[in-house]
């Protein structure tokens, strides 16, 4: 894989890059060893019980080297492409450390299936779980570098069609990304075609206005929910009790989310490894062989699939009241995003609007 990194280096060569902040993007291309199928479970990382490591038993790093230069990282796509041009970009969530970023994404690229170039963009997260504040301000303070990356292979004539996988806080920080591109381009670029987000830890105000602001012309979105998230839970009382948009039920606003380029899987019952729900995406056999279909670009659309009967999920829990009410008030701001949003993209970015009745649309 191909990594890109905000991380400081380290001084040791058996973690590489730390959780603080660097001064300038890294790029690296590493070569990741799996165990083979028999010896492992789909939607496990099986880490290194002794160094070395076993390659027949655990995922090992074979081999590191650094990017010079910009043509080295045009001989690597070059040379990993696929037929279609494909290229993955991979953005992981808070409580990750550079080890667990390289080899939880070199998980989910074998156990997708997917043949599309995999590319790594780690920031300084530091891998703890009381550095909450500290990693939300390290995913802003990459926001930059990740706009430059999509940027970068979009431009390229060596790359075709870009998928963009974002899991938790990563989430966030590619929509953030994701509105700069487009307001510094005034358009995403067309090759970015698919962006799946996975249990995006994102306020479910603050993801309309980044659609709105991302413009008409948006890739095709997935978003991973589940209304089972722990994780999710948390984040929510940490963010003044706001639902984050990976913990809504957003089932019943499929059609219209369909019609504007959004597609919804409830992974709320999926058996994954996972005691906290966060990361069914990737855990569970079912739901990381859907994902690698989205990677390839086939469509999901909720009219095709019904997950029950052919992803075998079952049926979803019932929620308590309060929690219940929360989320209809939060699908019930997404929905008025949705009803709204494509007549207020299509005003365009520099338009003003007007003030009417005192106040001015937002």
């Amino acid at each position: 894989m191909l990594v890109a990194t905000t991380r400081k280096p380290t001084e040791d060569p058996g973690r590489l890059y730390s959780g603080d902040r660097g001064d300038e993007i890294s790029i690296d291309r590493l070569i990741v060893s799996i165990p083979p199928d028999r010896n492992r479970k789909i939607g496990e990382v099986q880490w290194p019980s002794q160094i070395p490591p076993r390659p027949e038993k655990d995922f090992a790093l074979l081999e590191t080297s650094k990017m010079a230069s910009e043509q080295q990282a045009l001989q690597w796509f070059r040379k990993n492409r696929n037929a279609k041009r494909q290229a993955i970009i991979f953005v992981h969530g808070f409580n990750t450390t550079y080890a667990e970023a390289v080899f939880f994404f070199a998980q989910v690229v074998h156990d997708s299936g997917t043949d599309a170039a995999p590319i790594l963009f780690t920031w300084p997260s530091r891998g703890n779980v009381f550095d909450y504040p500290y990693d939300k301000e390290s995913s802003l303070y990459s926001r930059r570098a990740l706009e430059d990356l999509i940027l970068q292979a979009a431009r390229s004539p060596d790359v075709s069609d870009i998928t963009i996988l974002a899991h938790s806080m990563g989430a966030w920080l590619t929509a953030e990304a994701l509105r700069g591109v487009a307001m510094r381009d005034k358009a995403i670029p067309s090759k970015v075609r698919n962006v799946i987000l996975a249990s995006p830890d994102i306020d479910v105000d603050v993801f309309r206005r980044q659609l709105l602001e991302m413009g008409a012309s948006r890739p095709h979105f997935t978003i991973f929910t589940s209304t089972q998230d722990k994780a999710l839970g948390i984040s929510r009382l940490l963010a003044g009790d706001v639902e984050r948009v990976g913990g809504v039920d957003l089932r019943p606003y499929a059609a219209d989310l369909e019609r504007i380029g959004t597609t919804v899987i409830d992974t709320s019952a999926a058996d994954s490894h996972d005691p906290l729900g966060h990361s069914a995406f990737a855990g569970s056999p079912e739901m990381v062989r859907l994902l690698g279909r989205r990677i390839a670009g086939q469509s999901l659309q909720a009219g095709q699939v019904t997950w029950t009967d052919q992803v075998g999920l079952g049926a979803i829990g019932t929620l308590d009241l309060a929690r219940a009410a929360t989320q209809a008030a939060a699908t019930a701001r997404i929905s008025t995003a949705i009803r709204h949003g494509e007549a207020e993209s299509r005003q365009g970015q520099n338009s003003i609007p007007k003030i009417v009745n005192g106040q001015i649309s937002y």
